[in-house]
């Protein structure tokens, strides 16, 4: 992608995110992620109706009149967003590759950070780490995110959840919210998710395709590995191939489900032929009531 080309895709990006930020996800993502408790702000003439366990003695000794401890929300938070960048995303059958709704995701839970004035910051990853943005505040730097996220071309195309996860675990000291965003095609990283859920604030975004849920009869199919180049046939007119394709379509989801509800981990499910805004606003209001 040339730079001309880059910059219009960037430029189209932000309007399309921030928008949807300002008019539908602003509030929410307040609301759902609290800062880290009460900072003291000022003291102030006590006014009828305040808390009595907040007055402040000493200074209302002094002025011989009562005077109240003000509070603010320590509002500052890091977001951190684990990017799964492996060859797997490079898949779509209707509008979208599963990258192209990574990275609009992404800019989303970026412009949303970067309204409270949060940090962000991004890991890429494979089978191994390919690149590491640390935290930071500021348009400029969101704008860095999202040129990246359009034009980053990874080293490796296989998929490693545990990797990224210790690396956020190991490279983020203080607690985080965390979004794992990947399509979860990957096994062994239970003890990872564990660890990553007990230390930062995790969710999974899981981003899917329609055609990955359910084989279609369409005959002799080949199908190839985007992450390993492997090419084999399978015969979509035998009754037989699609119903073990679709069981372990079932189990995989179902798997998934139950180890991210053992950890801890909230779960968001993406289908990339339609609009994230539900998921995610059906996301921010579950959360809400919880809390």
């Amino acid at each position: 992608m040339d730079t001309t080309e880059l910059i219009k895709k960037v430029r189209k990006i932000e309007i399309r995110t921030k928008g949807l930020v300002n008019q539908i996800f602003s509030g929410e993502y307040h609301s759902v992620f609290k800062g880290r408790g009460m900072a003291f702000s000022e003291v102030r003439e006590y006014q009828f109706g305040d808390d009595i366990r907040t007055i402040d003695w000493n200074v209302s000794a002094r002025f011989n009149h009562p005077y109240v401890k003000v509070y603010e929300e320590e509002r500052e938070l890091t977001v951190m967003l684990l990017v799964d960048v492996s060859g797997s995303g490079e898949f779509g059958t209707v509008t979208q590759m599963k990258k192209d709704i990574a990275a609009e995701l992404c800019a989303v839970l970026a412009f949303s950070a970067l309204q409270n004035n949060d940090k962000v910051g991004v890991i890429f990853f494979s089978d191994i780490i390919e690149k590491f943005i640390p935290p930071k505040k500021g348009r400029t730097h969101i704008l860095r995110i999202v040129r990246e996220l359009l034009d980053f071309q990874p080293i490796h195309r296989k998929t490693n959840l545990t990797e990224g996860l210790r690396y956020l675990t190991s490279a983020i000291k203080k607690r985080s919210i965390a979004f794992l965003i990947s399509d979860f095609l990957d096994e062994g990283y239970d003890d990872a998710l564990k660890i990553a859920a007990r230390k930062h604030d995790l969710i999974g975004i899981r981003l899917f395709d329609p055609r990955e849920t359910e084989l279609s009869s369409v005959g002799l199919l080949r199908v190839i590995d985007a992450e390993t180049g492997e090419a084999v046939w399978a015969d979509t007119s035998d009754r037989r191939v699609m119903d073990r394709y679709n069981r372990w379509w079932k189990d995989q989801h179902e798997q998934r489900t139950k180890l991210l509800r053992r950890c801890g981990v909230d779960g968001i499910d993406i289908r990339i032929d339609q609009s994230y805004i539900n998921p995610l606003m059906n996301f921010f209001r579950a959360r809400e009531k919880r809390w």
